[in-house]
């Protein structure tokens, strides 16, 4: 998926050449407003590359977009934002009718960090994968019903567990359908390399698997090395040398970060994430979650689950302690607002384990 701004017609062109060139078969680019779609009518006159369109919260651009891409990617956790009223069926007929028109591919892509509410609603908190494999298996069922097949579904997570119990439990519900794979937010290398790996690992192995995309965050000329990585995870699994165990265990500071798209709206956000993991160094023996969310469409929700979460806007970064906000903060002023945080959450574990 391209990090850049949709906008900055340039730097997306740039991206998809170094994605391409890495051996990209789909390269994704994110779409939120009709300037976006003005754009990317321009990186198409330039790429013969296939292009998959990620909707966003903007469900009634896809006739717009449907012309320059392959496929198109809505998430089902994204359609109530708009026209709220209106049944979700309607609106799935409606993608259906454009990618008929246009020849083109569907991907429902469930993500956990925007979940449809209603589904969330319906179960504890601490289940975070049932209300993903409803949306999935209820919006598969809609697509059938429209006599749609050209689709596949994606079950993402920053945590491979979940992905792979997720991908795990779709795949013995409805075999016929093709999985994207991925973990979505893994990070920075080679954490999120590992998250990663294992992921694939565990599930292509098992025959579960179609595609697969690799989300690091990486500055702007590596981002082909997603390509590289990935190709070199396939190529293990097909020589049989793995390097997982069955389940990821974490132990120590735990870092997510998302790889950057369009949505980001200040590119600081990349060197915030890899400022954070040098800066929470000091902090590496601990238990703890730090996520750093580039946009404010997956970030709040995806940062909820983390001891502590930072999502950007374009020019201040909102930290939250779980679910809870602690304010927003310039980029300046986050890493010493983080890091005294972090150091209250170390304290209090520190009492607590003592007093036990």
């Amino acid at each position: 998926m391209t990090a850049t701004r949709t906008q900055d017609i340039a730097a997306t062109i740039r991206q998809v050449e170094l994605l391409d060139e890495a051996g990209a078969d789909i390269i994704r680019i994110a779409i939120d407003n009709p300037k976006d779609v003005e754009a990317l009518a321009e990186v198409r006159k330039h790429t013969g590359a296939n292009l998959v369109v990620d909707l966003q919260e903007n469900f009634k651009l896809a006739e717009k977009v449907a012309p320059f891409v392959q496929k198109l990617r809505y998430n089902p956790g994204h359609l109530y934002h708009l026209e709220p009223n209106r049944p979700v069926e309607e609106k799935v007929r409606y993608l259906v009718d454009v990618a008929r028109d246009h020849g083109c591919a569907m991907r429902i892509g469930v993500n956990c960090g925007s979940v449809d509410p209603a589904k969330l609603d319906k179960y504890p908190k601490d289940d975070s994968i049932t209300p993903m494999l409803e949306s999935a298996l209820d919006h598969c069922r809609i697509l059938d019903d429209l006599g749609f097949d050209q689709y596949c579904v994606s079950l993402k997570d920053s945590d491979p567990n979940k992905v792979i119990d997720a991908n795990i439990r779709f795949a013995e519900a409805r075999p016929d359908v093709p999985l994207h794979l991925g973990v979505t937010e893994a990070g920075l290398p080679p954490d999120g390399i590992i998250k990663t790996r294992i992921a694939f690992e565990q599930l292509i192995s098992r025959g579960i698997g179609d595609t697969i995309r690799v989300s690091l965050t990486l500055p702007f000329e590596r981002k082909g090395d997603e390509i590289t990585v990935g190709r070199g995870i396939l190529d293990d699994i097909r020589s049989g040398r793995f390097r997982s165990v069955p389940r990821f265990e974490h132990k120590g500071l735990n870092i997510i970060s998302c790889p950057s798209c369009s949505r980001v709206e200040n590119e600081a956000f990349i060197d915030l994430a890899h400022n954070v993991k040098s800066m929470t160094e000091y902090a590496k023996q601990y238990d703890i979650t730090i996520a750093v969310m580039g946009c404010r469409v997956n970030g709040p929700g995806e940062t909820d689950d983390a001891d502590l979460g930072m999502w950007c806007a374009p020019s201040f970064v909102n930290l939250k302690r779980g679910p809870e906000s602690l304010g927003h903060f310039t980029y300046d002023e986050i890493l010493g607002q983080l890091r005294t945080e972090l150091d209250r959450l170390i304290e209090s574990k520190s009492e607590l384990a003592a007093a036990h």
